[in-house]
């Protein structure tokens, strides 16, 4: 068991003072777990009406909905 775990001195932990430490934060996780879900549904959506006008304005309503979602500031 031991063999597929990362030597401890290879365990990196956040620096407080890193610009990315909210990415480690567990409301970041459950925030991009959300925007995964919502790129699944809109696959499926495009795949289900392949039309080019479709596929796009999909494609940039659930790009703008991912950077809101994960926007720091919210």
């Amino acid at each position: 068991m031991h063999s597929f775990l990362p030597a401890e001195e290879e365990i990196s932990l956040p620096d407080p003072n890193d610009s990315h430490t909210r990415r480690y934060t567990r409301a970041y996780r459950v925030k991009r777990g959300w925007v995964k879900n919502l790129w699944i549904v809109a696959t499926l959506l495009m795949i289900c009406f392949p039309l080019l006008p479709f596929v796009a304005a999909l494609g940039l309503l659930t790009s703008f909905l991912s950077f809101a979602i994960l926007d720091e500031t919210a």
